[in-house]
């Protein structure tokens, strides 16, 4: 009989992209492989676009990777780094029924579910209820802005809140994106060149409202001067 050899996996995949970005020479597609992440997440990792802040966190120390297995990565970009193997039991995963979403989580699910109506608007509302543990009563109360709460829910990511991995947001919206007809890379890059161009444009708006004729504490003494 044949034994199942399980691999370790980063905790914090994010964290683990920012070492490998920071300390090797290793491709996105490598890091993306080794940490679950699709690669242009990687890219803006390391271009700065997401993730601002966190820390990286080093496999070596975690003892998810050897540095002769890093080494040998380096030398070969086409190859794919293996993770050491656990002796834990590997982890069951249900099958069946809805997505158990963490008591704490729970409140943010409006929030979740209002980011992919807008953000995401190919994916279909079986599959919103599977990324975020909901109903379809719930969707459609959101998108119609009937929602008892309605007032105070903002988009907001669900892989941001802990709620999806980016791996099951991206299957999601490439089933969707597909079934349209529609190439899922292209779109992605789109969508990456649209939120970096909206926070260049808020970025400038705010630097532009710092500056102007207001004095140090904000108040426009234009009106004031002589002419």
């Amino acid at each position: 009989m044949s034994t199942i050899v399980d691999f370790k996996k980063p905790i914090m995949p994010k964290a683990t992209s920012v070492w490998l970005i920071d300390e090797t020479t290793l491709t996105f597609e490598q890091i993306g492989a080794f940490t679950s992440l699709h690669p242009i997440e990687v890219q803006a990792l390391a271009d700065g676009e997401i993730g601002r802040g966190i820390v990286g966190r080093n496999p070596i120390d975690e003892e998810l990777l050897t540095q002769e297995e890093i080494d040998k990565a380096q030398a070969d970009s086409q190859y794919h780094m293996q993770a050491l193997s656990s002796n834990l039991p590997s982890i069951k995963t249900r099958s069946k029924g809805p997505k158990y979403t963490p008591v704490a989580k729970r409140g943010d699910k409006p929030d979740a579910i209002a980011y992919l109506i807008k953000h995401h608007p190919e994916i279909v509302e079986s599959q919103i209820c599977k990324l975020v543990g909901t109903t379809k009563p719930t969707i459609l109360a959101i998108r119609e802005r009937t929602h008892a709460n309605i007032v105070n829910i903002k988009p907001r990511n669900p892989v941001d809140l802990g709620i999806c991995t980016y791996k099951e947001l991206e299957t999601a919206s490439y089933k969707g994106l597909r079934a349209l007809g529609r190439d899922p890379e292209e779109e992605a890059r789109k969508r990456a060149e649209e939120e970096k161009a909206q926070r260049e444009d808020d970025e400038k708006r705010n630097s532009d409202g710092e500056g102007g004729s207001a004095g140090s504490d904000g108040f426009d003494f234009s009106n004031f001067m002589k002419s």
